[in-house]
């Protein structure tokens, strides 16, 4: 009959376990890593304390329910963008998207910080010595670039539902706008500054959605690759981007100024698009500097009541 054989385990062997088990116990679940653009950060849990520093980010962190402490300015104005003020309420100011305030960065004490993908590794190396500090490593100026973005701070938030129902709700009103034949034609973007008009290329956020909806998106030949806009553009040459629609963009009181003395122009009358009554005000700060979901629903809600 066989004799069974009992394998003590040695002291060592023991407390190996017991060291193991207990830092799997002490590992929180929902502990990630993201590969980001400069190496792997790891993120524990939800963050409660979230500083963003890119206009992105803010957008994401909003659609996914977090309301972060801090942000920075958008472009041509003191505070977030228009049409994110409500969402964000009192939220505290950290810089511009040229210059971040590091010293007003440390006093939010925050945990997690959400940076763009062109934040140079000078200022990286400091704010990570702060908090956790993600920069997506993701291509600019495609169409899905946005997306991509949007799923990495979701990611880091803890929060990825949300945030895929929100691009979803996109990609879908997008396929519905396509169905209109209105959309079947070819558009510009431009943003109107005191210098003259900026003609933005095809290839940023508010370009893609357009052309999502249906529009082909022309920018003339003026844009110059990699650029999101051009150099600015004399009123005489104006007729290169005369197409059958132009969504025409300010981001404050002075473009708005500007634009007003060029509508009076002869050469901005003899546009076509301006006959044709196809010219569609926006705002600069939602069309030429936001990004994420809910400036997506944001400018399709434009679209839609564009082409009514």
């Amino acid at each position: 009959m066989p004799t069974a054989v009992h394998h003590r385990r040695g002291p060592a062997t023991l407390f190996a376990g017991l060291a193991l088990s207990l830092i799997l116990a002490a590992l929180p679940a929902s502990a990630r890593t993201l590969d980001s653009a400069y190496g792997e950060v790891s993120v524990d849990g939800q963050p409660q304390r979230v500083v963003t520093l890119y206009e992105g980010a803010l957008d994401t962190a909003l659609a996914a329910g977090v309301t972060p402490l801090a942000a920075v300015a958008t472009r041509g104005g003191e505070g977030v963008a228009r049409y994110l003020q409500d969402r964000a309420g009192d939220i505290a100011i950290v810089g511009t998207a040229r210059e971040t305030n590091i010293e007003a960065v440390v006093a939010q004490r925050p945990d997690l910080i959400l940076a763009s993908s062109r934040l140079p590794e000078t200022q990286y190396k400091l704010l990570s010595q702060i908090a956790p500090t993600l920069v997506p490593d993701v291509e600019p100026y495609t169409p899905d670039s946005w997306k991509q973005e949007a799923r990495f701070f979701a990611r880091a938030l803890g929060r990825e539902a949300p945030v895929e129902e929100a691009i979803a709700a996109v990609e879908a009103r997008a396929a519905e706008l396509r169905e209109n034949p209105a959309t079947r034609a070819s558009a510009s973007l431009v943003r109107w500054m005191p210098q003259g008009a900026l003609v933005m290329s095809p290839r940023i956020f508010s370009s893609t959605l357009l052309a999502a909806s249906g529009f082909e998106v022309d920018d003339g030949g003026i844009v110059k690759a990699g650029r999101p806009h051009s150099d600015p553009l004399s009123l005489e040459n104006l007729s290169r981007i005369d197409n059958d629609w132009l969504f025409l963009a300010t981001l404050n009181a002075e473009g708005d100024e500007a634009l007003a003395s060029a509508k009076a122009s002869p050469a901005f009358a003899r546009l076509g698009v301006i006959e044709r009554g196809q010219v569609v005000p926006v705002d600069g700060q939602l069309w030429t500097s936001a990004s994420g979901p809910l400036a997506a629903e944001a400018i399709l809600d434009d679209i839609a009541a564009a082409i009514r």
